[in-house]
């Protein structure tokens, strides 16, 4: 299968997805459902998330294989520096070799719940820098590596600048690509992109974008990503915050310009957080393939 760095560097824009490890029957059944409706849009890739702590390794290796093979999408495999040593991680990646998977989101991952700040387990990786040039070091050109990146920084970074010194630090270390953490504004995207240029950082830089598609999550959103929501977007949510069809239609029609605008300005990509719904991903993309007046197949 193809790597992500070799799309990037014959295609731009990237269009691409992402899931999670089900963990119900359930959810199993409207993940497929998804995969086959988003199938349709001919993505570049997909991703699938390791799960807090690492909990769903197994299942984030056993869907990314069946993405892969059964629906054959070019897929990428999240992994963490949470719960795993040296070995253990070898061992991961020697499988995702086996199985042709080529293309790893290399994190440090959340802390375990338990845990109020990040604690590496014995002989493993305190940051993601060190999984990654352990990658480097341990599979040279075998694998494909993208890195996360924040474009309001990372909650933990003190500062903006701070949190590219560490990026910087990423990239030297073996990164292909950077996929950013969800955001609403686009100036604080361009910012970032400048600052990152500016150090030197001049890798593809995907958009990370997850369309809201209730009320609840705007909270839930800015906590996780530290990202900021515009008010005039908040305010016209929480009016219609008990209708779902014309909340729905207000954060496709904002998601479609914010989109848009990126383009416009030459993004290398967009990856959309789907949460595993294929409803307001597939009406997004849709339309911005008829505004930009391009083919599934280009």
């Amino acid at each position: 299968m193809k790597k992500i760095a070799e799309i990037l560097k014959n295609k731009k824009p990237t269009f691409s997805f992402e899931f999670f490890p089900p963990k119900t029957e359930e959810g199993e059944y409207k993940l497929e459902e998804s995969i086959k409706e988003l199938k349709q849009l001919k993505p570049d890739f997909v991703s699938v998330t390791y799960g807090a702590g690492g909990s769903t390794r197994l299942k984030t290796d056993e869907w990314v294989r069946k993405i892969q093979n059964q629906y054959n999408l070019i897929s990428m495999a999240h992994l963490t520096c949470v719960g795993s040593n040296r070995e253990e991680i070898k061992k991961i990646l020697e499988e995702h070799k086996n199985h042709q998977i080529t293309n790893i989101m290399a994190l440090r991952g959340d802390p375990p719940k338990d845990q109020t700040h990040f604690i590496p387990v014995k002989n493993g990786f305190r940051y993601a820098s060190e999984l990654i040039q352990f990658i480097r070091e341990e599979f040279k050109d075998e694998f494909s590596i993208g890195a996360a990146c924040y474009p309001e920084k990372h909650p933990e970074a003190k500062t903006l600048e701070e949190d590219i010194e560490h990026l910087k630090i990423k990239v030297e270390k073996g990164v292909d690509f950077l996929v950013s953490q969800l955001f609403f504004d686009n100036q604080k995207f361009f910012r970032f992109r400048d600052k990152i240029r500016n150090k030197n950082i001049h890798i593809p830089l995907i958009a990370g974008i997850m369309p809201i598609t209730a009320y609840k999550q705007i909270e839930r959103f800015t906590q996780m990503a530290n990202c900021s929501i515009p008010l005039e977007l908040v305010e016209k949510m929480e009016k219609f915050q008990n209708q779902q069809e014309e909340l729905l239609k207000i954060s496709i029609e904002f998601s479609v310009k914010q989109c848009e605008e990126l383009l416009k300005n030459q993004v290398d990509g967009i990856h959309f957080y789907t949460l595993n719904q294929s409803n307001a991903t597939f009406l997004i993309l849709n339309e911005l393939y008829k505004i930009f007046n391009m083919s599934v197949t280009q």
